[in-house]
């Protein structure tokens, strides 16, 4: 923690090398974020880092496994807000999921994952997943793939989010970061015919 500290106390103002960054007295006037970026609380995972993004070029969601929770009228969840705030309000353009490989919440999902030390982690997410799995008849498929697959889907169900696909004003992108190479997969439209074909970014 000694060393969070001691950068921090190191940090001197951005400079512009970015549209969406605002430097002198007007600072802190309004946010103009090209992506909503929604991932993994995993410490591994860090979006700036994956899109060498400036400061103001992202608007981050994260949680434990980039969920998204199903979109329930008169039931508002923390993540809801966010995703209507980015797109209600700053008007983003492009949303990515994005999901990594070694994933806990992912583990914790499969059959026996329940761990008694985070009893709340596996609630939540048994409540907001629901467990895909691939048939009989088909060759295996990352389970962190299907959990990819899986939130772009409840995303894509959100009111605002399925008008501005519906108009193209808005675009959704699933990535999938490999934590053994740093490698970034990109998922599969939703028009896709085949769902399990992840291709290099």
């Amino acid at each position: 923690m000694e060393s969070l500290i001691k950068h921090a106390r190191t940090i001197t103002p951005h400079p512009p090398t970015s549209p969406h960054v605002r430097t002198g007295p007007n600072a802190t006037a309004t946010q103009r974020p090209e992506a909503l970026f929604i991932a993994c609380s995993d410490a591994r995972v860090s979006p700036a880092f994956l899109t060498g993004a400036q400061p103001g070029q992202l608007f981050e969601l994260r949680n434990v496994g980039n969920v998204v929770p199903p979109h329930r009228p008169g039931r508002p969840t923390g993540e809801a807000a966010t995703i209507e705030y980015a797109v209600g309000v700053l008007g983003v353009t492009d949303i990515v999921v994005c999901g990594h490989s070694d994933c806990g919440a992912v583990r914790t999902l499969r059959p026996g994952g329940l761990s008694i030390s985070a009893f709340t982690t596996w609630w939540w997410l048994t409540r907001t997943n629901k467990r895909s799995r691939p048939s009989a008849t088909e060759p295996p498929v990352d389970p962190g793939h299907l959990h990819l697959l899986a939130q772009l889907d409840k995303l894509r169900r959100y009111p605002k989010i399925a008008r501005g696909l519906a108009q193209g004003r808005l675009r959704v992108h699933g990535w999938f970061y490999n934590l053994t190479d740093g490698r970034v997969f990109i998922a599969p439209t939703a028009n896709s015919p085949t769902t399990d074909s992840f291709t290099p970014l």
